[in-house]
């Protein structure tokens, strides 16, 4: 009996040894090379929320977040288990080790950048606002308070609203799902969720308008990793990069988003190689301000000749 409590005692030992080394820190991940040895990585997406990540008729996940997330599998040789995330849990799954990746639809913040790191972004999103026709919201000054916005928990509408529009009855919902029958039934006057999703329900669902289409900031989504996981976080910044070289994002919107929003909203939605749109134009202002100095420079230099 006594062997039986030795041996009892030493494997609690471990075990606890075990647990203050995988949760010293508060985070709880794989890296890369376990990643791989293990042959399967597990990439949290919407299960809900055609087209960017949504289970078909045939069992099958699909959408623009899990084509990306296929090729991700693909490159790093491993398989690729979907697990189903709703907007509330995203930060939760990734920081108890639930998966590996976040590719839901995830927009950049700051305050989410203090529990998760943020790969380089592969699409753009602001908020909007989707209403039924016969009573399109067109402005959120002077709102009834007996009318109520339905937003998804966790999201950055209900973040912007609550900042911003604190006197608004939100109306929240744990998932897509809910918060689509919710504006179907009748329970708020309308819905605020990332511009890329009302426009794309507006577009499916006949009877309702996207009349506010921007609201808030522009914003970028982009792939998220547990905190500190630095060795995963590189390789799918080189991987998104490298996919910029072949312009994978559009060929993405092509096979999951174009039928959705057509050709107009490509190039307005679609980051290549991580790099957006305000990214390029700081890049281009400072090629200019770096080329004004080196001609006054030369200038400076042919009046000094000049004068000797």
């Amino acid at each position: 009996m006594r062997k039986i409590h030795v041996i009892a005692a030493a494997t609690l030992a471990l075990s606890t040894l075990f647990a203050s080394t995988a949760f010293a820190d508060g985070e709880v991940y794989r890296t890369l090379d376990e990643i791989k040895e293990d042959g399967t990585i597990n990439i949290g997406v919407f299960s809900d929320k055609n087209p960017f990540g949504y289970v078909d008729e045939n069992g099958e996940y699909q959408g623009y977040d899990v084509y990306f997330a296929n090729r991700i599998g693909e490159d790093l040789g491993v398989e690729v288990n979907f697990v189903s995330t709703e907007a509330a849990n995203r930060i939760e799954y990734l920081q108890t080790g639930k998966v590996d990746v976040i590719l839901a639809n995830f927009t950049v913040t700051a305050e989410r950048a203090e529990e998760v790191d943020f790969a380089l972004p592969y699409m753009n999103v602001a908020l909007g606002v989707v209403s039924p026709d016969d009573n399109v919201i067109e402005s959120l000054d002077d709102w009834n308070p007996d009318d109520q916005m339905i937003v998804i928990s966790g999201t950055t509408a209900e973040t912007y609203l609550t900042e911003n529009y604190p006197d608004i009855p939100l109306q929240k919902y744990d998932s897509y799902a809910t918060a689509k029958n919710a504006l179907e039934n009748g329970n708020g006057v309308a819905w605020a969720n990332d511009n890329t999703e009302v426009i794309a329900f507006a577009l499916q669902n006949e009877g309702y308008t996207v009349g506010i289409p921007s609201l808030g900031s522009q914003d970028t989504i982009a792939p998220a990793v547990s905190k500190g996981n630095e060795t995963l976080l590189g390789w799918i910044n080189d991987e998104i990069e490298a996919l910029g070289e072949e312009q994978f994002f559009h060929a993405d919107y092509d096979a999951t988003l174009v039928d959705t929003y057509g050709e107009d909203y490509k190039d307005e939605l679609v980051v290549e190689g991580g790099v957006t749109g305000a990214a390029e134009a700081e890049t281009e202002a400072a090629e200019v301000e770096t080329e004004a100095v080196e001609a006054e420079t030369e200038a400076a230099e042919a009046e000094s000749e000049t004068a000797e």
